[in-house]
């Protein structure tokens, strides 16, 4: 399978919520593996907010950087937020239950998921973000034939406008 790509140049936090808002809309009806990969500050934590909003959570959302994960039920759907910043090892993912948060139609959103190489699976999509003058640009890869579905989806949404 070729991996598509799609670039995008985000002007700002609310560009990067939008995207996640977006992102969520097309990834609604099944299971994710989401890699989010950046720097400290890069807005991994702001596109999980707007994935959330997307989904329909109406509170606040923080990085669990020292639970290692946060879990949100929304419409009958389950939300895995991971940050693997501060796992010492990718085998704690194992005492962690990581398989049973993969299995099913979960949706997990794994920030640092470079921390858990050797156990996580294949990512549908691995989203980068890189500081670019005063934005961030985006680099969204498909990995699976789902998550293609999904980058075609999200295509279509953002060329809809």
């Amino acid at each position: 399978m070729t991996a598509s790509l799609l670039q995008l140049q985000l002007a700002d936090a609310v560009a990067t919520e939008a995207l996640g808002t977006a992102l969520a809309r097309c990834a609604a009806d099944g299971g994710l593996l989401l890699f989010l990969h950046g720097n400290l500050g890069a807005g991994k934590t702001t596109l999980v907010r707007g994935y959330l909003h997307g989904l329909g959570h109406g509170g606040a959302v923080k990085s669990p950087t020292y639970t290692l994960v946060e879990p949100y039920e929304l419409a009958g759907r389950s939300v895995y937020h991971f940050d693997l910043y501060r796992l010492g090892d990718a085998e704690e993912l194992e005492f962690l239950g990581i398989r049973d948060y993969l299995a099913g139609t979960a949706q997990c959103l794994v920030e640092w998921p470079e921390r858990g190489a050797g156990v996580l699976p294949v990512a549908d999509l691995e989203l980068t973000l890189e500081y670019r003058a005063a934005g961030r640009l985006t680099r969204i890869q498909a990995g699976t034939e789902r998550g293609e579905v999904i980058l075609a989806c999200l295509r279509r949404a953002l060329a809809a406008g």
